[in-house]
């Protein structure tokens, strides 16, 4: 019989003397890596992320089933013999809560609902289930969310055990079933009175240690729904980024949280109405600005503008070459994004403006392109201008 793992019979164990067994370089991305006589880091598996902690005073920085075997990756190589293994009881107590709480979700969905549970992640913020339900109404979510705080309350001891194929096969055990060609012992998640399940990962002493579940939405998800949740200490940490936010958005627009969403939609009404007033004052200048440069009947114009972006001088370039007259223009603009240069030439001006364009690019150290009459760059510097100029 396969020796059962620390991280299995103790899961509240944060520290272990242990024996390296072996070490290796796995190639690619995997990195060093140590295979202990034991261990107390649980390796991905069964949705559950893998635990981190430290081997001595090297960081393990994932942990997998390969070959049979459990590998430990580390930040550094190390020797075989003995050392402490230490576990990130920060992160593994997250993963229970989760975990725990997924189990308990599930069960009560199934219960209530119906819902069948199809798959399950645990992810690094919020963790989601999918589900077999055609469609998850507001008063299902609520009542699945306080059915599940009914059972947190109530203090359900969660208890694990394994048992034959012959004895798992005359239990009522929730499961998804067990894997292709499964041999020996099934390992039994149980939250006495509520649900008795397949499954590997760590777990909770009760429902109590949940501390709370906030159910977040459900959206359609390949036939099913996908119904996003968080538990525990997540929940609070939600809260006090919520709650700061929330405070900042008090301050920003001198408004109480609740009339926060109508404040910030005619702000947003505002902003929308003076873009389109910049849009058509910033067009209007535009063709002023060209009208004057054109109006100054020279073979070759250069006009530097400030505090305005690329777009406004390709503005101004493209009306200056759709004016009627034998003008070349070399504008230019220093704005928060950078500095822009701008190529071109009316009508009746017979300037290759694409080949001067690279030309003047070529000057400036400068990014560009164009067609027809309007050849547009960015550049790092406007310092060798003069010599631009004198180029055109």
């Amino acid at each position: 019989m396969t020796p059962i793992p620390v991280y299995e019979r103790e899961p509240y164990l944060t520290s272990l003397e242990v024996q390296i067994v072996t070490t290796g370089e796995e190639a690619g991305s995997g990195g060093p890596f140590a295979v202990l006589d034991d261990t107390i880091l649980y390796p991905e598996g069964g949705g559950q992320p893998a635990d981190h902690g430290l081997l001595g005073a090297v960081a393990v920085t994932d942990v997998q089933r390969v070959d049979g075997e459990v590998r430990h990756y580390l930040a550094a190589a190390v020797a075989p013999g003995s050392a402490v293994l230490e576990l990130d009881w920060r992160r593994r107590f997250d993963h229970m809560q989760q975990h725990t709480a997924q189990h308990l979700i599930t069960a009560v969905a199934q219960r209530l609902h119906g819902w069948k549970t199809t798959s399950f992640h645990l992810q690094p913020e919020v963790c989601d289930v999918e589900l077999d339900a055609g469609a998850a109404e507001p008063a299902e979510l609520e009542k699945l969310e306080n059915a599940v705080a009914a059972e947190i309350r109530a203090n359900r001891p969660v208890n694990t055990s394994r048992v034959t194929l012959e004895e798992y096969e005359r239990l009522e055990v929730r499961s998804r079933g067990l894997p292709a060609g499964h041999r020996g012992d099934i390992r039994l998640v149980e939250i006495q009175g509520v649900d008795l399940n397949t499954c590997g990962g760590t777990h909770l002493r009760s429902t109590a240690e949940i501390e709370v579940v906030k159910l977040l939405g459900a959206e359609p998800a390949r036939g099913g729904i996908r119904l996003r949740w968080i538990a525990g200490a997540r929940v609070r940490r939600r809260l006090e980024r919520d709650e700061r936010t929330l405070a900042e958005l008090r301050k920003l627009f001198g408004a109480a949280d609740d009339e926060l969403v109508t404040v910030a939609g005619l702000k947003l009404d505002q902003l929308q109405q003076t873009s389109r007033n910049v849009k058509w004052l910033t067009g209007q200048l535009a063709e002023s600005a060209a009208e004057a440069l054109a109006g100054r009947d020279q073979a070759l114009t250069a006009e530097h503008f400030d505090g305005v972006d690329a777009g406004f001088l390709r503005q101004v370039a493209q009306r200056f070459s759709a004016a009627d007259h034998a003008g070349m223009a070399l504008l230019t603009a220093t704005g928060d994004k950078g500095s822009f240069f701008v190529v071109a030439a009316g009508t009746e001006c017979d300037l290759d403006v694409q080949e001067a364009g690279r030309r003047i690019a070529t000057v400036l150290d400068a990014r560009g392109g164009g067609s027809g009459r309007v050849f547009q760059g960015k550049t790092e510097s406007l310092e060798r201008l003069s010599e631009a100029v004198e180029a055109l």
